[in-house]
């Protein structure tokens, strides 16, 4: 058993880039990362100014405040303005610019009750601490996170507390996946898939990219030899395109059978809205009917009202592969980490703030 530091030697990383180079031979690789940690792992060690040039890194749908949508963030907004509701949410959520530049920050600040959680345990406490009132955790993220959420609702369910609900905008990877192939300006050759989301999905429901759409898909950890031997799994499947597991100390090939289990048993797949890929069919979770009571959307009567785009803000873009953040207007001039227009220089998982703070402008 390695410990981590044992994956950021500088000659193990020497060896794999040359593994890399002779690979491919002078043969390109466009892959494209689906997770935020990994944006912010290949910018900060540095890995992108030693790839060969015949390697094009795009930074993809992996981080949960970028990809969610405009109507969500309105729909936000609009329950902050309610009495006797108190609003749980996660820190980066809070500066996510929504209509008119304001966000839940701003309402915080005109008197709306938001308060910062780090999981939704924390959100169940606050409930149980304010009997009086409704509190609304807002459920964002990935495969990764949501079985924490589902858990807590049987918590709740468990104990019987009324005043707990959960507005569910939770997204699956593997839709998104489908959709950014589907649109072939993107021409992605192969993805690194996300780490911490596999640990709960396993390989299976990745197969389709090799055996639909004949693109390598390799499972990554996230330091730099991690990236690195994905890499060269990637380049050595273009010719005979699989999926691959190259990080078995963290994914089990079968997942996590329990938390996908406790996601069953709570909630449903549901088209969900993305930032930038529009309306992808079964694409959300929803909560489960036997679950209506907390679910948020039922019970408080939420609609997502429609709202123009962000003026200049090319996130969703970014987010498709179309674009690099230093690509959109606004970048490092009106868009900066403490102004930000847009929701990929919000978040430390976005890819516009790792451009912004690990490369020169």
């Amino acid at each position: 058993m390695h410990s981590e530091k044992a994956y950021q030697d500088p000659d193990l990383c020497r060896a794999l880039l040359q593994r890399l180079k002779n690979t491919l031979d002078g043969r390109s690789l466009r892959f494209m990362e689906v997770c935020g940690t990994h944006t912010v792992a290949i910018f900060q060690s540095g890995l992108r100014s030693l790839l060969p040039t015949e390697v094009t890194h795009l930074s993809g749908p992996g981080c949960p405040v970028c990809v969610t949508h405009d109507a969500e963030v309105a729909a936000f907004l609009d329950l902050a303005e309610r009495d006797s509701l108190i609003l749980a949410t996660f820190g980066d959520l809070l500066r996510v610019p929504g209509p008119g530049g304001r966000s839940l920050k701003h309402a915080k600040a005109m008197g709306a009750r938001v308060e910062m959680v780090y999981s939704p345990l924390d959100a169940l406490r606050l409930a149980m601490a304010h009997p009086g009132d409704m509190v609304v955790f807002l459920g964002i993220g990935f495969e990764t996170t949501a079985p924490a959420v589902a858990a807590t609702l049987r918590t709740a369910r468990e104990r019987g507390i009324g005043n707990f609900c959960v507005f569910s905008l939770h997204k699956l990877v593997p839709p998104a996946l489908r959709t950014l192939l589907e649109d072939t300006e993107n021409n992605i050759e192969a993805f690194l898939l996300p780490g911490h989301v596999s640990t709960i999905l396993g390989v299976e429901p990745y197969a389709f990219l090799a055996q639909e759409y004949h693109v390598p898909g390799v499972i990554g950890g996230f330091e730099p030899a991690d990236i690195l031997l994905a890499l060269c799994r990637m380049a050595e499947c273009l010719q005979k395109p699989s999926v691959v597991n190259a990080y078995p100390r963290a994914v089990d090939n079968a997942g996590n059978s329990r938390a996908r289990a406790l996601l069953e048993e709570v909630f449903q797949p549901s088209d969900a809205l993305w930032r930038g890929l529009g309306r992808i069919a079964q694409s959300g979770l929803a909560l489960r009917p036997q679950y209506a009571d907390m679910d948020a959307v039922q019970r408080l009567g939420i609609s997502l009202p429609h709202v123009p785009p962000l003026p200049g803000c090319r996130c969703g873009d970014v987010l498709k592969g179309r674009i690099a953040p230093p690509q959109c207007p606004l970048f490092a001039k009106k868009c900066t980490p403490s102004e930000p227009v847009g929701p990929c220089m919000v978040s430390t998982e976005g890819s516009c703030a790792a451009y912004y703070k690990y490369t020169e402008r």
